[in-house]
């Protein structure tokens, strides 16, 4: 077993001004994912431009930030809202859902491939592949910060968290692999090749939702929620459920349209 290391959240601090490792990462996250847009633009001659790619960035890092933090407290902490509707503004006391920003980025893709007259399917195909590079750089500072603490385990490599003498899976770990390099692994592979409209948005959808699907048997429940249906499923589990059902209802479309 290992120590989980205990790292200050605050990178550095000016004054008033503080820069945290978890911004670090969703900003290290979203450059990445702006310059593997250009790449793949390039590599595959796809119609887009540098301006092109920098409006829909602009567009996607509003329903992240919007997105993730209403899913967080809609999903995670209603509690919390119900009691407290401003709540929902205090993003610096941390809580950001995924499955939330996915809604808020989806929402943002239809207004922007609205407005540019690509179409919603149009946008979402081209960003799916380069997704999963923010998703691990994400984990990284979930990794961090010290959140997602895993279930109890004897494995040998099970991490001590601070304050605690059992070992638990590092599940920061696992799913900054899994949603990061295997995600990213999936759909950069599956897009190399040219696919007809719905089949890497819907390839992306059910990837993630399969990845997350499994790795949330390793990470511990929110202790306010625990499990919420058949003693073992977790809000992570639920929410993914859709998403899978959504990718495969994508992939069959896309494929059996061509057939037709």
């Amino acid at each position: 077993m290992w120590h989980y290391p205990v790292l200050d959240p605050v990178l550095i601090s000016i004054g008033p001004v503080s820069i945290h490792w978890y911004a670090l990462s969703y900003l290290v996250g979203i450059s990445l994912v702006w310059w593997s847009l250009g790449q793949r633009a390039r590599a595959q001659a796809l119609a887009w431009n540098d301006e092109q790619i920098s409006d829909m960035i602009f567009y996607g890092v509003l329903g992240v930030i919007l997105g993730g933090r209403i899913g967080y407290m809609l999903f995670y902490g209603w509690q919390s809202l119900a009691a407290d509707p401003l709540s929902l503004f205090r993003v610096w006391e941390g809580g950001m859902s995924f499955h939330g920003g996915l809604l808020g980025v989806l929402v943002a893709m239809y207004f922007y491939g609205w407005q540019q007259g690509r179409g919603f399917i149009g946008v979402t195909d081209y960003i799916a592949p380069s997704v999963p590079i923010a998703l691990g750089c994400g984990r990284i500072g979930n990794f961090i910060n010290g959140e997602l603490p895993g279930r109890v385990t004897d494995v040998p490599w099970a991490a001590i968290y601070p304050g605690e003498a059992l070992g638990r899976h590092p599940s920061s770990l696992y799913q900054a692999f899994s949603e990061g390099v295997v995600l990213f692994a999936i759909m950069w592979l599956f897009s190399r090749r040219s696919r007809p409209p719905f089949a890497i948005s819907g390839m992306f959808l059910t990837t993630y939702g399969g990845l997350r699907f499994i790795t949330e048997f390793f990470r511990e429940p929110d202790r306010h929620l625990m499990f919420i249906a058949f003693d073992w499923m977790t809000m992570g589990q639920l929410l993914s459920l859709p998403m899978i059902a959504l990718g495969v209802s994508f992939l069959f479309y896309s494929y059996h349209k061509e057939t037709v």
